[in-house]
């Protein structure tokens, strides 16, 4: 367990900044009684409160990246350090003036300053809670960025977009304010995605199952920018998840589906990943997309992304792999790759 002692001195000079603000509010309402009261009492209690919520949450269960505690804990555990932190607080200021507030407060004056300790507990650990996840939530946007960047030679490599990456990321910080669960689920994959890609750039082939995990990464980032205008479907038998492919080898195709194939169409569409096994020992990999298509006697056609299949494909299997792409204009276009059953020359 790692703590930032800097981020925790801030945290006490505020929350003592929270504490002389309640002091404030409560001797304007009696004024008849010393400011001293309200002060102590004040600052014995937040800083109980801050002490057992802030040290605490790093030992109950809490989540790797974001120190709090996850699941049921992390609304049942402040509840009970604001709890704890208000009579330890009360036990202090009454050390402090050789009182016991115990004794002599009604039950209605406890319940109340309970409730009071309670509501103002809840707003400054849920200011504190937000500020952490706002925190954490930037800084895989800066790591996200930070590993695009160092991704832009692999990815023209490959044939990927790096601006289908940095627009992502663009309304990934959109989605912060609006959605914070949906901005980090989004973040993880990014940053997933963008390890994963470096990886493979740097390798000549691997497990189709990765190939696969790889085009999900990018379809679910693709869907933040088209919503439900994008629908998609994987299909990777079992016995076939081992087998090993040249990396990213359906990735232009993929992109060229979504880029040349749905995004065009106003209504969107949906994208299909298939692996199946065919007949003298090959596999058959098929994408196949509902989007504009084209006219498959159109230059466009054999575009670079297809291109770059072809010799990549050429490369380690030599006549063995082949690329055929059909369409009909308006209803979609599929490509289809027919490669050996066995493991692809290294390039």
């Amino acid at each position: 367990m790692k703590i930032d002692w800097i981020e925790k001195l801030q945290d006490l000079l505020q929350t003592l900044a929270f504490c002389l603000g309640i002091a404030a509010i409560q001797y304007a309402f009696r004024p008849d009684r010393s400011y001293e009261y309200p002060l102590v009492y004040s600052l014995a209690i937040g800083c109980s409160i801050w002490a057992l919520v802030d040290f605490g949450r790093h030992f109950i269960a809490p989540n790797e990246d974001m120190n709090w505690p996850s699941g049921v804990w992390g609304k049942v555990f402040p509840l009970v350090a604001i709890a704890m932190g208000f009579a330890i607080g009360t036990s202090l200021g009454d050390w402090w003036f050789g009182l016991s507030t115990w004794a002599s407060a009604s039950g209605k004056q406890l319940l109340m300053s309970g409730i009071l300790s309670t509501i103002v507990g809840i707003i400054v650990t849920y200011y504190f809670h937000s500020r952490g996840k706002s925190a954490y939530l930037l800084q895989k946007v800066a790591e996200a960025n930070r590993l695009a960047t160092e991704s832009r030679l692999k990815l023209l490599e490959t044939q990927l977009e790096p601006h289908m990456l940095f627009n992502t990321l663009a309304n990934l910080r959109v989605l912060i304010a609006i959605d914070p669960h949906r901005a980090q689920d989004m973040l993880d994959r990014m940053v997933a995605y963008l390890r994963a890609t470096l990886s493979a750039s740097r390798a000549s082939n691997h497990a189709l199952k990765l190939e696969f995990e790889r085009l999900r990464d990018y379809l679910e980032l693709m869907a933040v920018r088209m919503g439900p205008r994008l629908h998609y479907e994987l299909d990777l038998p079992a016995d076939l998840a081992d087998m090993s492919v040249p990396a990213l080898l359906l990735q232009p195709i993929v992109e060229n589906s979504i880029k040349h194939g749905l995004e065009p169409k106003v209504e969107g569409g949906s994208i299909t990943v298939r692996a199946r096994r065919a007949a003298n020992q090959m596999l058959s990999l098929e994408v196949s997309d509902t989007g504009v298509g084209f006219d498959s006697d159109a230059p466009a056609s054999h575009g670079f992304g297809l291109a770059q299949v072809r010799e990549r494909l050429a490369a380690a299997y030599d006549t063995q792999g082949r690329v055929e792409q059909t369409s009909n204009p308006g209803q979609g276009a599929t490509t289809l790759i027919n490669l050996p059953l066995i493991a692809p020359r290294t390039t």
